[in-house]
């Protein structure tokens, strides 16, 4: 019998179990007739959150232009639109030709580190992290470094742990703010620190902020890129959450800082981007309309607001429940909540995934598919309607007291 055909060996280390193993037993019991509540995934469009009707506007009176492939960077009103709002947060120093417009965020990630790393470089990512990233730099060659980002201390990055990490081989670190999965919103001062950090050893800094104005109560969101004016900074954002048009594909990444020492890098971003011709072009011309027309995305976040209700509809089943707790989510769209003392040893995040997926039909992220050293957290989106999410935590419940 002839050898079977194998896999990359890059494949090894990469995982994002989001989309894996459960979700295909879910998308099976749903194909044998059982109806799931599925939270494994932030997806607003499946949860009737619609994209604005001036976004989906833009794009139809627009569509005779998006025939041809446009610039490898992306169209010019989409690219000189994101200028204009790094301008406006008080980013300085960026022109239309230190922003790329990609396929989503993901794209973006994996060109960055592939035009960044060469075999054996580390990049330091947060545990709990959105595994794309620990994915990515193991895709391309890279080796990802976990510092911790604990729920004793609130999500919050722990700088002089991460300084610690920092070796001959570190060239990028990570900074999910607002955070996925746990919700957290890092202050001014840990940014700083963060910051400092980057200048004094002269590492990248990758700052995911795909949620950035998606915060609650007191929590203000401060752009990375307004701090870092002498490191180099890729500030990645995007359509798919803020705006709710995930199916665009639609993201951004710009370069700022320190300019000076990144010509060698944007011009290995360039030919990246130019080998993949150029990303999905009827959805940029939504860009100049979403992010300089009526931003719809704050009436959702106050109180009153859908998705601010929702999210406290999540902290009030949770505070009420015996078997669980959490840090409450300051920004983003999710919640990272931990499992009772009195399961420890008996149930893990896992096992507590599977069988609330078999027996009560709720799909959920074990929390250990986030990089964890813990098993004892999952994450759900807090994007359902109140009824929905209370149906959720009945069956929650219902479930835990029988392992109590």
């Amino acid at each position: 019998m002839e050898d079977r055909i194998q896999t990359s060996e890059t494949l090894r280390h990469v995982k994002y179990e989001i989309r894996g193993q459960l979700a295909n037993h879910a998308f099976e019991l749903e194909k044998r007739g059982y109806e799931i509540i599925s939270l494994n995934i932030g997806n607003p469009g499946l949860f009737g959150f619609r994209t604005p009707e001036t976004m989906r506007l833009a794009m139809i009176e627009n569509l005779s232009q998006a025939e041809p492939y446009c610039h490898q960077k992306g169209i010019f009103p989409a690219r000189e639109a994101v200028v204009m709002q790094q301008q406006d947060r008080g980013i300085h120093g960026v022109s239309a030709e230190e922003v790329f417009i990609g396929n989503g965020v993901s794209e973006l990630i994996d060109l960055s580190l592939r035009a960044l790393l060469n075999p054996g470089d580390e990049v330091l990512v947060p545990s709990p992290d959105y595994p794309l990233w620990s994915a990515a730099v193991s895709l391309n060659s890279g080796i990802p470094r976990y510092y911790d980002c604990t729920p004793q201390h609130g999500f919050q990055p722990d700088v002089a742990q991460i300084e610690s990490l920092i070796g001959a081989h570190t060239k990028a670190i990570v900074v999910i703010n607002p955070n996925n999965p746990s919700g957290a919103v890092y202050g001014q001062d840990i940014l700083e620190q963060l910051v400092a950090l980057a200048e004094k050893h002269n590492i990248v800094l990758l700052a995911d902020e795909i949620y950035d104005q998606m915060v609650y109560d007191d929590a203000k969101f401060i752009p990375m890129a307004t701090l870092a004016d002498d490191a180099v900074c890729l500030t990645f954002s995007g359509l798919s959450k803020v705006y709710r048009a995930c199916g665009y594909r639609v993201g951004w990444c710009v370069f700022s800082g320190d300019l000076d020492h990144a010509q060698e890098f944007v011009h290995g971003m360039e030919l990246l981007a130019a080998l993949r011709l150029c990303s999905n072009v009827p959805g940029q011309w939504a860009v100049q309309t979403a992010l300089g027309g009526f931003q719809s995305i704050e009436e959702l976040v106050r109180p009153g607001g859908r998705l601010y209700q929702q999210r406290q509809v999540v902290v009030e089943r949770v505070a009420e429940s015996p078997y669980l707790s959490m840090q409450r989510p300051m920004g983003a769209m999710y919640a990272f909540i931990k499992l009772d003392d009195c399961f420890a040893g008996n149930l893990d995040d896992r096992t507590f995934a599977q069988e609330l997926l078999e027996e009560k039909h709720v799909l959920v992220a074990p929390g250990s598919s986030f990089n964890t050293p813990y098993s004892d957290h999952f994450r759900i989106t807090t994007l359902p309607d109140a009824d929905t999410i209370n149906i959720v935590f009945d069956r929650i419940d219902s479930l835990l007291s029988q392992r109590a």
